[in-house]
């Protein structure tokens, strides 16, 4: 006997598969990217989160630790280590805020502004196999959909 096609919809809703999961897919993209980004950090001596924490410095210099932490979605007990490691290695400074003892501020140093033009010699755009407009189209799309879970789970708190 054959399947209507609201049956076979039906079946596949009641038994979803993992490959139909959004969260799967985010999260073996996730894999996917540091497996391709590894020759890329092995030649920076970098780990991923200290790449991306190094390209934030990029982007703008001079930045509290907090405010690092919040515009890369780590918490302070997770970032302190990352940023005395990047301090060891001499790519940043930390010094605590004159006006607001407080704060600490972290800044790149001559090597860590120097990084930049080796890192940025390797991309992994043609790696990801979309075109300019597609790869723009994702990368706003997957910053959407984390900004929507975020917000979901503050409404819930």
């Amino acid at each position: 006997m054959k399947r209507t096609n609201a049956a076979a919809k039906k079946s596949a809703a009641d038994n979803p598969r993992l490959a139909d999961f959004l969260c799967f897919a985010v999260y073996s993209a996730n894999l996917a990217f540091g497996k391709a980004y590894q020759p890329i950090l092995k030649a920076l001596g970098l780990t991923y989160t200290q790449y991306i924490t190094i390209i934030a410095l990029w982007e703008e210099n001079h930045q509290t630790v907090s405010g690092l932490g919040e515009k890369l979605f780590l918490e302070s007990n997770t970032l302190t280590p990352i940023l005395k490691k990047l301090e060891a290695m001499g790519y940043i400074d930390r010094q605590r805020d004159p006006s607001d003892e407080r704060q600490v501020v972290v800044s790149l140093t001559d090597a860590g502004r120097r990084l930049r033009e080796k890192a940025l010699s390797m991309n992994l755009v043609d790696a990801c196999g979309l075109t300019p407009n597609e790869f723009q189209t994702t990368q706003q799309s997957v910053a959407a959909l984390r900004d929507n879970l975020i917000r979901s789970m503050s409404d819930k708190s």
